[in-house]
This record gives structure tokens, C-alpha cells and sequence, in this order.
């Protein structure tokens, strides 16, 4: 087994750090690369799953807080604040997200909506089979769901 496979198994952030310097020495020929290239594809999976996974936070909350007016609270509203700000700022580090937006909607929307009906008690029968609030919705400050 190579010394730099047995590195990235051994001590992951060693590895990481062995494969900077040996790109900033442009010493290309000793890089890992087959497992480099398979940690940067996972980095672009996480950074979207991350999207994802806030999009489900996000929903799941507007969906509470239109279906269930009488249990607004600040805790909830904190909470869907949290997850803008939070989304946009992935979205503004990462702007490649952008255009996968729409798509992370689509795949958050099922989940939100388990979520939403299991914490309200609310049958699913009751709310849309698509997600109900827009792009532009989601990310608006000001939009709060009646």
C-alpha cells in the first residue's frame, strides 16, 4: 500500500494537509489523485446535501407556521430566520448552489412534509402534493405564510 493511501486512512487531515503541499511544490506526479478527486466529488455531494437538509428545516417550519397559526411562536420564527440567513450564506460562498436550487426544493419538499405532519398531527391528505411556497418564497424575509 502506498505511504499516501496509508496516510489518508491512518490520519485524514495529515493527508489533506500532504496533498496541499505537494500541489503549492507543483509536484503533480506524487498527488493521490484517484482519492483526491474522490474527496473533492464528495465535497460538492456535502455542500449540496447541506442545501438540502436546511431546505427541509426551512419548509418544514413554513408549513407549521401556516398550517398551525395558533402555535407561532419567536422560537419558530428564529428558526426559519436561521435557516435563510444560513441558506443564502451557502449560497453566497458557494454560487455554483444557485442553479441547484430548484432541484434541492423538489428533493427537500417529501421530507419537510413528513416532518411538518408528524410534529402537527395534521394529515398529509391536507397539504400539497408539491411544495406550496416559491424560490423567491423561501428566501424572502418578509414572507411569512398565512
Amino acid at each position: 500500500m502506498p505511504a499516501m493511501t496509508s496516510l489518508y486512512r491512518d490520519d485524514f487531515c495529515a493527508w489533506i494537509e500532504a496533498q496541499a503541499a505537494l500541489l503549492l511544490q507543483g509536484r503533480l506526479q506524487d498527488i493521490d489523485t484517484d482519492l483526491l478527486a474522490e474527496e473533492l466529488e464528495a465535497m460538492g455531494r456535502r455542500e449540496r446535501y447541506e442545501l438540502v437538509s436546511r431546505l427541509i428545516v426551512l419548509i418544514a417550519h413554513l408549513l407549521k407556521w401556516r398550517y398551525q397559526a395558533t402555535k407561532r411562536s419567536a422560537s419558530r420564527r428564529g428558526s426559519i430566520v436561521e435557516q435563510r440567513v444560513q441558506i443564502a450564506r451557502e449560497i453566497r460562498l458557494s454560487p455554483s448552489l444557485k442553479p441547484f436550487v430548484p432541484e434541492a426544493i423538489q428533493e427537500a419538499y417529501p421530507d419537510a412534509l413528513r416532518i411538518a405532519t408528524r410534529e402537527t398531527g395534521i394529515d398529509a391528505s391536507l397539504f400539497l402534493t408539491v411544495c406550496p411556497f416559491s424560490e423567491a418564497d423561501l428566501f424572502d424575509d418578509d414572507y411569512w405564510p398565512e
